[in-house]
């Protein structure tokens, strides 16, 4: 039992069981007091959806957020974003060739206005027409000169992005910054927006129960012995992942 770096994302992997959601946060709250144990959410919320959350549900405050697909980091309770990440994230990217680029596609729907920030455009776009207006759409950026990636989850939610940010880039630049290796780091998720955090191999992941098929068809595709697929939902699957890990006991 030692200090570790727990990194987890919120709709449905912490958040959706509220009974097992309380029974991680003892457990977490009383090593972060014992240990010095790091918590940091990673979300693809905004700041504000995210405060929308604290709301609704229980959770410990986080020593970091990571907000809006990895692209905002908050630091300490703070409500601006780091800004030595976001100068990374500005090599490459203009925001507003992407929107008048994208306006030519009908087939994205813009998410509201609270999900629209700096370094993050973001569309609803249905499963059927994913295929063909992801190819065409990312093909079409590059050849603007733009350093971007497209990230497609849910079956309905598509966030485009500069080429260095996402959720696991993120979590590289808070862990290196807190100064925890790989062994000590694990982390926790979903869906497809969560792949980044176990493509890096960077920390041991926790998939929960209930994740989606984009990210279990990845799973399969990338095995790995650092990487636990959790028969539970929710806060009870990261649970069963942290103690698989022996994080908790």
């Amino acid at each position: 039992m030692t200090q570790f770096l727990f990194v987890t994302d919120l709709d449905n992997t912490l958040v959706g069981d509220d009974a097992a959601l309380e029974q991680l946060n003892q457990h977490l709250s009383q090593h972060r007091q014992t240990y010095d144990t790091k918590i940091v959410y990673s979300t693809g919320r905004s700041l504000t959806l995210y405060q929308e959350l604290t709301s609704e549900h229980t959770l410990l405050e986080p020593d970091i957020l990571i907000a809006s697909v990895g692209t905002e980091i908050y630091l300490n309770g703070s409500q601006t974003p780091d800004q030595s990440w976001s100068d990374q994230l500005a090599v490459g990217w203009d925001r507003e060739v992407i929107v008048a680029t994208t306006a030519h596609f009908s087939d994205l729907v813009p998410q509201p206005e609270t999900e629209q920030c700096p370094f993050k455009v973001s569309f609803f776009l249905t499963e059927e027409a994913a295929i063909p207006v992801l190819s065409v759409l990312k093909t079409v950026l590059m050849k603007r000169g733009l350093s971007i990636q497209l990230i497609y989850s849910t079956g309905k939610d598509l966030d485009i992005l500069p080429r260095r940010a996402n959720k696991g880039l993120a979590m590289s630049f808070v862990r290196q910054n807190l100064g925890f290796e790989p062994s000590q780091t694990v982390a926790c998720g979903d869906s497809g927006n969560d792949i980044a955090l176990f493509s890096l191999n960077e920390a041991h992941g926790i998939i929960v129960g209930n994740a989606h098929p984009e990210l279990l068809t990845w799973h399969r595709e990338h095995p790995s012995e650092t990487r636990y697929l959790a028969k539970s939902h929710c806060a009870a699957g990261i649970l069963e992942g942290l103690q698989y890990f022996n994080f908790l006991q």
